[in-house]
């Protein structure tokens, strides 16, 4: 049993360092641009985008390795988590340094910021974001249920759920929304549809953790401020009755944290 075991992780170290080795190529391929970013500034929005590609890549390699050593080994290689874990922490970054992490930006703050990425079009972008999305489903499925990560993980889909809408031009891509001739029309649609899922999944999810776990106030200001991106984007939309519903939604849930402040429950 002890030779079986011993062969196998010889055979998962064997197949493992193809992985290791384009890991440390894209951090040498990181190091070097950041270096070319603190020289010259210039197109260090689009430098970063690519960064952002490039640290996908990597936490999908660290979560390779783990599969590889549960398959071979059985069991889980959590250092290789826990950095993918931080890989994907670093795309959001790269994601925030570009756009915004506020997760209730007004539009109009945001044009200046889009701006400087206008030749990434709304595909590229769309793509970005579901590669990211995807990368965090299975890092937090490689966790697994009883993960110590597990209320973490609200926090990095919050976080990312805030750069996926940043990231879009809203007002074009409402305006490609309502004009089934525009290019860009299945695209806007699918990525505005995306963005309402994500942040009402934060919404609750954040409301969730503060009843269930840590009746932290910041938590459940979270899940309004969620919720109140959430509005905007139905008001952008011209979809009133849903903006209601949002509107009276985040009422009751201000009322509740309210009321838990009075009880000395909400700390």
């Amino acid at each position: 049993m002890a030779k079986v075991l011993n062969e196998n992780r010889e055979l998962c170290e064997v197949k493992c360092e193809p992985y290791k080795k384009m890991i440390q190529e894209a951090t040498d391929r990181e190091k070097a641009v950041l270096a070319s970013i603190a020289k010259d500034s210039a197109g260090a929005e689009y430098k970063k985008l690519n960064l952002c590609d490039e640290m996908i890549g990597v936490a999908t390699y660290y979560v390779t390795i783990n599969n590889l050593t549960v398959e071979l080994v059985n069991t889980k290689d959590n250092e290789a988590l826990n950095t993918a874990r931080k890989m994907i922490y670093k795309a959001i970054i790269y994601l925030e340094e570009v756009v915004s992490p506020t997760v209730d930006v007004v539009q109009t703050d945001m044009e200046d910021r889009l701006a400087k990425i206008e030749n990434f079009d709304i595909e590229k972008r769309f793509y970005l974001i579901r590669k990211l999305g995807l990368e965090i489903d299975l890092l937090i499925e490689a966790f697994g249920e009883n993960s110590k990560w597990k209320e973490s993980f609200v926090e990095l889909n919050g976080r990312f759920a805030a750069v996926a809408k940043n990231l879009l031009d809203l007002k074009q891509a409402v305006k490609d929304n309502f004009e089934p001739s525009s290019k860009n029309y299945e695209t806007s649609v699918m990525y505005i549809r995306l963005i309402k899922k994500l942040y009402d999944q934060s919404a609750t999810a954040y409301r969730d953790r503060y009843e269930l776990a840590t009746h932290r106030i910041d938590d459940m200001r979270l899940a309004i401020q969620f919720l109140s991106g959430l509005r905007r984007v139905a008001i952008a939309l011209g979809e009133s009755e849903e903006a209601e519903e949002i509107k009276k939604k985040g009422g009751v849930w201000k009322q509740k944290v309210e009321n838990d402040q009075k009880k000395g429950i909400a700390k």
